[in-house]
């Protein structure tokens, strides 16, 4: 636009036009350059076993894909990849919010991979808002050290509101990395309950981080979670809170001697440990080591994971048929019809229900 200042009107003044602004778009941008071609998913496993992360990364965003298009070609990539996997050592890793899961699992998985050598990656379940259905995914920033270390592969996942099928892709994307040769497997709960049982059902050793000096004592010593643990450790036993730490894992292991004994034999045994100051961890990493020799010599390492994968069929049983029971058209149409009639009073949920599943197995009968 001409600057009025310019008209002849105005003698005496004048206003240049200033400097021409450029484009901002880049004028030596290839437009070709972030076309990928979408690859086969023989090419993914290809790169998968020659330990490509980038293409390791794709993988396992489509076995997350929840578009149906992409469930096929994921199953293909996992059945392939299969031969190839069950030789990790896999670790799940639980504790409270705030328990410093995530700057333990930094110290822990720097000192693995100096000490055993090899390659680590990193699953983490994020938990999802259940209002706006999203997730920080922020584990890199609280793992500083793995996440620039060239061994290691730190891969979050959220829950978005479905615990159980996040969990079974979780134990995809395991065998994925193992077949990538990964040979040290951290699997990161979201520390709420549900959790715990699912990621129990895909590791090897379970640990549970607790925390002194929170009046959460009792609560710890409840069975359910601590049942199922392999090992306990107290985090942050540095500082004023070192005589703390070793009083709660007095009370632990006095709590643990009222349990039964666990299927493998093993006695969990109660640790304490500074993940911020890194003291203690080659005492917990000695203690995982340790188990494993033990479950191996005992036969029970191998029955356990034989016992997973049986878990798993039928969790996959379930699952399908849940989807195929949601995705059927007849019970698309009916199911607005029963909310109905059970918010109006004219049936009871069970009635409603027992009725759309003899609906749903009339028409497979068709």
């Amino acid at each position: 636009m001409e600057h009025p200042e310019n008209s002849k009107e105005y003698k005496g003044l004048q206003v240049n036009g200033g400097v021409e602004q450029p484009s901002i778009v880049n004028p030596y941008l290839k437009r070709g350059r972030f076309h990928h071609n979408e690859l086969s998913a023989a090419d993914m496993v290809d790169g998968i076993l020659k330990g490509n992360v980038t293409i390791l990364s794709q993988a396992v965003t489509l076995v997350e894909s929840v578009n149906p298009d992409h469930h096929a070609k994921a199953q293909e990539v996992i059945e392939k990849c299969l031969p190839y996997s069950g030789n990790s050592i896999r670790v799940g890793i639980s504790g409270v919010p705030g328990a410093g899961k995530s700057t333990s699992i930094d110290e822990f998985g720097i000192h693995v991979l100096k000490g055993h050598g090899g390659k680590l990656a990193v699953l983490a379940i994020d938990p999802s808002s259940e209002r706006t259905k999203g997730s920080i995914l922020g584990d890199k920033t609280r793992m500083e050290k793995l996440a620039q270390h060239p061994d290691s592969f730190i891969r979050p996942s959220p829950t978005a509101g479905s615990l159980g099928g996040v969990a079974r892709k979780t134990r995809e994307t395991i065998i994925l990395c193992e077949a990538g040769g990964f040979d040290k497997i951290f699997v990161e709960t979201v520390g709420v309950g549900q959790s715990e049982t699912a990621c129990h059902s895909m590791v090897d050793f379970f640990l549970l981080i607790q925390l002194a000096g929170t009046g959460d004592e009792l609560q710890g010593i409840k069975r359910g979670i601590m049942e199922i643990s392999d090992g306990i450790v107290i985090n942050k036993c540095d500082g004023n809170n070192v005589d703390k730490c070793h009083m709660a894992a007095s009370n632990f292991r006095n709590a643990l001697h009222f349990f039964p004994r666990s299927e493998s034999g093993w006695m969990p045994k109660v640790l304490c440990y500074s993940g911020f100051y890194g003291k203690g961890i080659k005492e917990i990493w000695d203690m995982v080591y340790e188990y494993v020799d033990f479950v191996k010599d005992n036969g029970y390492f191998q029955y356990r994971r034989n016992e997973q994968n049986k878990y798993w069929m039928y969790e996959s049983i379930n699952e399908h048929l849940r989807d195929s029971f949601y995705n059927s058209d007849v019970i698309q149409r009916q199911l607005k019809m029963a909310e109905k009639s059970v918010l109006g009073g004219e049936k009871t949920s069970f009635a409603a229900a027992n009725d759309l599943v003899e609906t749903y197995f009339q028409e497979i009968k068709k």
